[in-house]
């Protein structure tokens, strides 16, 4: 294969990833030397032209905010979560297998959610490293409810969680996709978040800083982990605020990495 092969992220913001720097190291690592990996910022309304915009030399996407749930009517999930939750980060195109999708011609586009996979693989990492063992049947606090928040609590499911409460701006909108779950707003989650073995922020830049701010007026001790999807900046005021009280605190940049990997097997076809 001599011919450059061309994979990106898409976004918006898109200025602040680091899935270029992880996935052209993957590519060195496999002496994929005709490969590249860059960013292009995409919001919503532009995303069909662009896809129509492609040729055969592209090979895969990752999807950001706010398009893992735009790129569904593009393409077939292929996996699991992506199927279920209905939220993607992955695109891989066939050439060979055209198709007519949202009225244009594209190549064919299979999705899939490698999110999921990210955030148990960044969670078991941290648990073995720091000799952690969860219960039974532990118990979670998700901060946010967007896309990355349907997958966190996917996440959690797999996990084995027990009870999970969801803490949002607007805790009424629902990311359960059939899984009963507690909703608070986030002036409410500082018990909950005291109590739980496992967390998830999954609020974008400074969003959770609110919530940082109340652990330090308020909060009590805490003994579980923390993953804060945010790795800009690093580390978040949460983070700094949760390993202050004694939590075990994991970066995004970890969930980032596995689940970069995942993609990066699936774009190149090494699993498929």
């Amino acid at each position: 294969m001599n011919e450059m092969q061309r994979c990106a992220v898409l976004g918006k913001p898109i200025a602040h990833s680091l899935s270029p720097v992880l996935h052209e190291a993957a590519y060195r690592a496999l002496g994929l030397g005709q490969w590249s990996y860059t960013k292009q910022e995409v919001a919503e309304s532009e995303l069909p032209s662009f896809l129509a915009s492609l040729d055969p030399s592209w090979r895969g996407l990752s999807l950001t905010m706010p398009l893992k749930r735009t790129i569904a009517p593009f393409g077939i999930a292929r996996n699991q979560w992506a199927r279920e939750l209905g939220v993607a980060n992955t695109v891989v195109f066939d050439w060979d297998s055209p198709s007519t999708s949202a009225g244009r011609d594209l190549p064919a586009m299979a999705l899939y959610n490698t999110d999921v996979y990210g955030i148990v693989r960044a969670f078991h990492d941290a648990f073995r490293t720091h000799v952690m063992t969860l219960p039974a049947q532990p118990h979670a606090v998700i901060l946010g409810n967007g896309n990355t928040a349907t997958s966190a609590l996917a996440a959690c499911i797999t996990m084995g969680c027990s009870q999970i409460t969801v803490a949002a701006r607007h805790p009424n909108r629902s990311t359960a996709h059939g899984v009963t779950v507690r909703s608070i707003s986030l002036e409410d989650c500082l018990p909950a978040l005291e109590q739980c073995n496992i967390a998830i922020s999954t609020i974008p830049g400074t969003g959770a800083d609110v919530v940082a701010r109340h652990f330090a007026e308020h909060a009590q001790p805490i003994h579980g982990a923390l993953l804060d999807v945010v790795y800009d900046p690093r580390p978040t005021e949460l983070m700094v605020a949760w390993r202050d009280r004694g939590g075990l605190t994991i970066g995004g940049e970890r969930m980032l990495l596995h689940q970069a990997v995942a993609q990066v097997l699936l774009m190149t076809g090494i699993i498929g």
